[in-house]
């Protein structure tokens, strides 16, 4: 139950008075399950919020000898392994001038994506003691995800820079522009997913074996090892717009855009109207975002129920 508003809190030491921080965690008043401010709540508790998002990268990372350093590790460990089966073995550096840098700059946001449905799915069903125990909007698991997650991108994007720059790389209103839109575009799409699966893990506990399966199907259907243009010149017209319609190969054309293309001859074509496509995209996003935070409104009622 929560404290009535303006009731004071005590410390333990006396005090009737709380400190900031406890007045940050004090709920106004009584609300029922399911009638919170969903994302604007999120938001409004940012100091919450980062407690949850300090805590699960300290759990992700307690006892490891590297510790944050695995976020390096492991990008440049999936990078290694794409890097010789598509540039080596099958031949793909022959083929895409810098073929690093073309494959780096998309493993980075699809890894991103990756990581943030996994996540976010599990985050509800691995905060049970939480949600059963106090009142605190629900909606702040999925997004301390995938802000954890936007934390491990950091290093996949400064190597990818670092490369860059090396190839000669250069700031330009195009390539920040097309970043933060492939960005943008990406985040809004996990996390709309992300309070769909979450909502629906805590009931249905195979959820997060569905969402595995599709984390296989995102990163093959992607121009990620192999540029667009395969797919333009060897399938058929609708199967060509049905893949330009998915938002994760759109996102991924903008990072390459962003990254890779300056670094080339520039003769490479990207796909007609793609920032059109890619802010449509984004608009769908959104609209999903808002359905994605009704469904997680609606079935958060029965959270402490089912756990």
């Amino acid at each position: 139950m929560t404290a009535p508003s303006g009731a004071a809190v005590p410390d333990g030491s006396g005090s009737a008075d709380p400190g900031p921080a406890d007045r940050e965690l004090v709920d106004p008043g009584l609300v029922e399950p399911g009638r919170g401010g969903g994302l604007r709540e999120v938001f409004r508790r940012r100091y919450l919020l980062k407690l949850i998002v300090r805590r699960e990268l300290r759990a992700r990372y307690q006892g490891s000898l590297l510790g944050l350093g695995w976020s390096y590790v492991r990008p440049a460990a999936h990078f290694a392994v794409f890097f010789f089966v598509a540039g080596i073995f099958l031949g793909m550096s022959r083929h895409v001038e810098h073929f690093p840098i073309f494959m780096f700059s998309a493993l980075v946001l699809v890894s991103f994506f990756n990581e943030t449905l996994i996540n976010t799915t599990h985050s509800v069903l691995g905060n049970a003691p939480l949600v059963r125990k106090v009142y605190l909007p629900r909606e702040l698991f999925p997004v301390a995800s995938l802000l954890v997650s936007c934390v491990h991108l950091l290093p996949g994007l400064a190597i990818v820079l670092t490369v860059a720059v090396a190839w000669g790389w250069a700031p330009s209103a195009a390539a920040i522009g097309s970043a933060l839109l492939g960005f943008a575009l990406v985040a809004t799409l996990g996390i709309g997913l992300g309070l769909i699966c979450s909502a629906l893990h805590v009931f249905y506990r195979d959820t997060d074996k569905v969402v595995d399966i599709a984390t296989l199907f995102v990163t093959w259907s992607v121009p990620m090892i192999y540029p667009w243009t395969v797919v333009r010149d060897t399938a058929p017209n609708w199967a060509l717009e049905l893949y330009l319609s998915n938002p994760m190969a759109v996102g991924v054309l903008l990072f390459e855009r962003a990254f890779w293309w300056p670094t080339t001859d520039g003769a490479f074509a990207f796909p007609p109207g793609l920032t059109r496509d890619a802010l449509v995209l984004l608009g769908l996003a959104v609209l999903l975002l808002g359905i994605g935070q009704i469904v997680f409104a609606r079935l958060q009622r029965r959270f402490a129920e089912e756990l």
